[in-house]
C-alpha cells in the first residue's frame, strides 16, 4: 500500500491520472457506431506517450493492448481488435497511464449512439454508485464506508453487484492493498482497514443488469456476466489528504 508523503509524489500521481483521464475520454468520444476497438486503443495509447507516459496495461501479465474495451455483457478486461462497434451497443473503456513511476487508473461505460431505456439505467446506477463510494470517503473512515455506499446504490437499482473482482490500492504499482471490494461481508468487517491521509485507491463498482455471476472467454482475459446481461463499469482513483479526498481522474478539459 503506497503512503503519499511528499508533495512531489502527489504531483506526479495527480498527472498519471489527468494523462489516463484525457485519454479516456478521447477513446469515449470516439466509440461510435462502425468505429473498431483497436482505432480506440491505439489512439488512446498516442495520447498517453505524446504526454510522457507509458500504457500501465500493455505488457501487464501479458495483456496485449493499451486499453480494456469491453462490450455490452462484457464486464472487464476486453482486449481491442477489430470488432467493428454498431447503434445501440455499450462499451467500458479502462485506461492505465504511467508516468514517473506513479499509476493513474480510470474506466468508464460509453453508449455507442443510440442506446436502450434499460442500458441507459445501468450506466447510469453505476455512475451514481461510484459517485457515493467516492462521496463515503473519508480521512479517518474504514473501507467499508466506501463498499456500503456503492452495494447501497446497486441494490437500490436492483442490479447484481459482481463479486469477483474489485477496486484496489493504486501507487507505484496498479494492483496494491488494499482491495476495495463493492459490498459489504464479514470478512471485510474483520480486517476493516481505517482510510488514511496519503492512501490511494481505485473505486470502481462493476454491475450487471441481472446475474452477478461471472465467466472468463476463451481469450483467457475478457470477463463477461455469465447469462449474457449487460455490464457497466466506473472507475476513478482517489488520493487521501489531511481533510479531504482528491479525485486525480477528473480531466479538467472534459469528461472522463
Amino acid at each position: 500500500m503506497i503512503v503519499l508523503k511528499t508533495p512531489r509524489e502527489i504531483g506526479y500521481l495527480h498527472e498519471a491520472g489527468q494523462i489516463a483521464a484525457e485519454a479516456l475520454a478521447w477513446a469515449g468520444r470516439h466509440a461510435t457506431p462502425g468505429r473498431i476497438t483497436a482505432e480506440l486503443d491505439a489512439g488512446a495509447e498516442k495520447i498517453i506517450r505524446d504526454r510522457g507516459a507509458t500504457p500501465e496495461f500493455k505488457g501487464y501479465h501479458g495483456f496485449p493492448a493499451s486499453i480494456c474495451a469491453s462490450i455490452n455483457e462484457e464486464i472487464v478486461h476486453g482486449i481491442p481488435g477489430e470488432r467493428v462497434l454498431r447503434e445501440g451497443d455499450i462499451i467500458s473503456i479502462d485506461v492505465g497511464a504511467r508516468f514517473k513511476n506513479f499509476v493513474g487508473d480510470t474506466a468508464c461505460t460509453f453508449a455507442v449512439g443510440e442506446v436502450s431505456a434499460e442500458a441507459l439505467r445501468l450506466m447510469q446506477g453505476c455512475r451514481e454508485a461510484l459517485e457515493a463510494g467516492i462521496a463515503a470517503a473519508h480521512p479517518g473512515g474504514r473501507l467499508s464506508d466506501i463498499s456500503g455506499a456503492i452495494q447501497k446504490v446497486a441494490e437500490g437499482y436492483g442490479y447484481g453487484i459482481i463479486r469477483d473482482y474489485a477496486g484496489h490500492g493504486v501507487g507505484t504499482r496498479m494492483h496494491e492493498e488494499p482491495q476495495v471490494p463493492n459490498y459489504v461481508d464479514q470478512s471485510l468487517l474483520r480486517s476493516d482497514v481505517r482510510l488514511e491521509p496519503g492512501m490511494v485507491l481505485a473505486i470502481e463498482p462493476m454491475l450487471s443488469a441481472a446475474s452477478p455471476q461471472t465467466r472468463v472467454l476463451a481469450d483467457r482475459w475478457t470477463v463477461a456476466t455469465a447469462d449474457g446481461a449487460l455490464a457497466a463499469h466506473f472507475e476513478h482513483s482517489i488520493a487521501f489528504t489531511e481533510s479531504s479526498v482528491e479525485v486525480l481522474t477528473f480531466w479538467e478539459k472534459g469528461e472522463g
